[in-house]
């Protein structure tokens, strides 16, 4: 299905997504920074939480490599939101354990994210949003669910502190 005409010449598809991408994830980051929290520590904190999992197991749900998740967790660690605790069916293994002080981080990180979403979304018709979500989940879960083979590998951008 080739994209129409008025569509091409209007919009470049990556770059929009990148430019959404990175403003949703700054006004993200503005937005929990007074609970001490990023966007992905946020969103690792809040997939361990459902039951546990070990470090490379939340790795795979945030789509996150080994090196990020670990920088992640250290930092997640340090500020007394999760505990690494050995598994009890693999001693190699550590699992993620989020703390009470986590679990209410989350809670009220969850209030913010919420919050920015809704404000982000306002700016479309009531009609349209679900429509746009729907699409974007349907992208993301489909052609866009693993990226290509590249011989160099595109990497993803992470914020840069200010």
């Amino acid at each position: 299905m080739a994209i129409s005409t008025r569509a091409a010449s209007v919009a470049d598809l990556a770059f929009l997504l990148s430019q959404a991408s990175h403003a949703l994830t700054t006004e993200l980051t503005a937005g929990l920074a007074a609970l001490g929290i990023s966007p992905r520590g946020h969103f690792v904190l809040s997939r361990a939480m459902s039951c546990d999992l070990t470090q490379s197991q939340v790795a795979e749900l945030c789509a996150l490599d080994k090196t990020t998740m670990v920088v992640t967790i250290d930092e997640l660690e340090k500020a007394g939101f999760v505990q690494r605790r050995p598994s009890s069916t693999d001693r190699r293994a550590r699992i993620v354990w989020v703390t009470e002080e986590g679990k209410r981080t989350v809670a009220q990180a969850h209030e913010i994210v919420a919050r920015i979403y809704d404000d982000v979304l306002a700016a479309l018709p009531a009609r349209e949003r679900d429509a746009f979500i729907d699409g974007l989940v349907r992208l993301v879960q489909g052609r866009l669910s693993t990226p290509v083979h590249c011989e160099r590998p595109v990497r993803r951008r992470t914020p840069r502190a200010h």
